[in-house]
């Protein structure tokens, strides 16, 4: 088939590493237009467009869907991964077959922007991807393949995202042989239906009034992106890596107590969350015991 790639972020890079030897031609990428980024706001050009640049595919960058219109008539299929943008009908109706899109659960759960977070946020045990027909609604197009896969307990949204990556390529494959087979994809069940909205940075901040079970989830659905975060002396400091744990003595919600060599901290019903990595405000990753050590904290200090 002659095929497109709607993306963005890097999540799409194994499916289009395959791609390049998959048989098919990939005759075009679509990613979203170059946007300030770090300190200086220097103009960026995403990760597929990089990608796209180097392996001298051709790259366009629409400021709009309607831009789109005249540009994907000489293709079968185009295939979406974390584009951002929502498509019309007038355009997903121009390449032979349509479009398709590969979702990071196992549909009907999870519709929406922030699958991954959701779905550890929920406790889930089991996610999954999904390849579907783009429609019109929000994720809600008939299934091709699905896959189910576990969600590690300790397994962080980052490092879960990049296991289901890794899945692109085979279930991308299948579909695509489906697709030329002429098989009808599969209407989606009404039951289990939930909905992933996005994740915005206050979402991401930790009360530490909760049980150390939901601020374990919430630690690791919101690693790396936005970033679980706390106020420590009036300014902002991520929590990357922690586990519920029992502290040796009690601890009030927030207290940060160094415990038998660990930093705990407290939260609700006399739990608390064993902290292993954080990020103060300006600094890179480190240890939670260095940053302990060299942060001089007081007795009955509390992270708000």
């Amino acid at each position: 088939m002659r095929l497109g790639v709607a993306a963005t972020p890097p999540v799409a890079l194994p499916t289009l590493d395959w791609l390049l030897s998959s048989g098919h031609e990939l005759a075009r990428v679509i990613t979203q237009p170059d946007r300030p980024a770090g300190r200086g706001r220097a103009m960026r050009e995403s990760v597929v467009g990089q990608w796209a640049t180097e392996h001298g595919v051709p790259v366009l960058k629409p400021g709009k869907p309607e831009d789109l219109l005249e540009k994907l008539g000489d293709l079968d299929l185009v295939i979406t991964i974390g584009y951002g943008v929502i498509l019309p009908e007038t355009v997903l109706s121009i390449p032979k077959f349509g479009f398709i899109n590969l979702h990071f659960s196992h549909l009907p759960a999870w519709r929406g922007a922030a699958p991954v977070a959701h779905a550890i946020l929920n406790g889930d045990a089991i996610t999954g991807v999904s390849v579907f027909k783009l429609d019109a609604g929000m994720d809600t197009g008939p299934i091709f393949v699905s896959r189910e896969i576990a969600i590690g307990s300790q397994e962080s949204a980052g490092e879960l995202l990049q296991r289901m990556a890794e899945v692109g390529p085979e279930v991308v494959a299948e579909a695509l042989e489906l697709i030329a087979e002429g098989l009808v994809p599969t209407v989606q069940s009404a039951d289990g239906v939930s909905y992933a909205t996005k994740i915005h940075k206050e979402d991401a901040r930790i009360d530490w009034t909760k049980s150390a079970t939901v601020l374990d989830r919430q630690v690791r659905a919101f690693t790396p992106e936005p970033g679980a975060w706390t106020l420590w002396r009036g300014q902002p400091l991520q929590i990357s890596k922690a586990h519920p744990a029992i502290p040796e003595a009690p601890l009030q919600a927030g207290e940060i107590s160094l415990l038998a060599g660990s930093l705990f901290v407290g939260c609700a019903a006399g739990e608390a969350l064993q902290v292993e990595k954080l990020r103060p405000a300006g600094k890179k990753e480190m240890a939670a015991t260095q940053w302990f050590n060299g942060a001089r904290v007081l007795a009955g200090e509390l992270f708000v």
